[in-house]
């Protein structure tokens, strides 16, 4: 890359950063679509790889409270490894944009029912299995669409978290659907070289998680779960648009 182009590249992970550093998501859509104004969209994709699974950890892990969400969670995650071991639909290089579109209006319209008062209700005494059944779902999803949040999200926010413990369940339950997606497309496809320049956008993005978890200490837990939602809303939008794009060039 030329110089002018990586500063443009460092400065699109920063901001992507600061918003997952506000809200614990958001950076993988925020720098596709940053990214693809100034690279092809593969070579773009490509450098998200580390940034989007070392984000994701550094996010669980500075959360301060990570074995306590680990214990509150743990079914969510391993039910997400098993629904991507075992899903039956097909996976994301052959679903199509199909997936993701009908991903992402599931997600604006949670966006939009959060923003008027409509939430899941607390799992309560059925935790036990309702988080299992989230996680099967999420495992499942995040293999024919490449994306983690439904229904995982709705899920957590129903527990009825506090903004930073949120964040670092995000953290977790994002990670492992990383790996689930990293493992289904087949890992050892990467290419060194793809891998070293994934690793180049590693400190802009922790620059702006930084930024941004600096934001959310200074958020009320009101403040907080309104710009939530309209950063759900917001993603679900861009993903169905996306999807659309691509539609209309196949």
């Amino acid at each position: 890359m030329e110089m002018q182009q990586l500063v443009a590249v460092a400065a699109v992970f920063v901001v992507a950063g600061t918003v997952k550093g506000v809200t614990g998501l958001g950076l993988p859509t925020v720098a596709i679509a940053g990214l693809s104004m100034v690279l092809p969209l593969a070579q773009a994709a490509a450098l998200l790889v580390l940034p989007s699974l070392l984000t994701n950890v550094w996010q669980y892990l500075r959360c301060g409270v990570a074995w306590a969400v680990w214990r509150r969670t743990r079914g969510l995650c391993l039910g997400t490894a098993a629904g991507a071991w075992l899903s039956p639909l097909p996976e994301v290089a052959s679903a199509g944009p199909w997936a993701q579109a009908l991903t992402g209006g599931l997600l604006a319209f949670y966006g939009l029912a959060g923003l008027v008062g409509l939430r899941l209700p607390p799992p309560g005494r059925h935790d036990a299995w309702i988080g299992p059944a989230m996680g099967l779902a999420t495992g499942a999803l995040t293999v024919a669409s490449g994306v983690f949040v439904m229904p995982s999200v709705p899920y957590l926010q129903s527990l009825g978290l506090n903004k930073d413990t949120l964040v670092g369940a995000l953290g977790l339950t994002f990670t492992v659907c990383t790996l689930c997606l990293w493992i289904s497309l087949g890992a050892g496809g990467v290419r060194t070289d793809a891998l070293a320049a994934s690793a180049s956008m590693l400190l802009p993005a922790l620059l702006g998680l930084g930024l941004g978890a600096f934001a959310r200490q200074r958020l009320s837990e009101a403040a907080f779960k309104r710009g939530f939602q309209i950063a759900i809303g917001a993603l679900g939008l861009t993903m169905v648009q996306r999807a659309l794009v691509s539609m209309g060039a196949a």
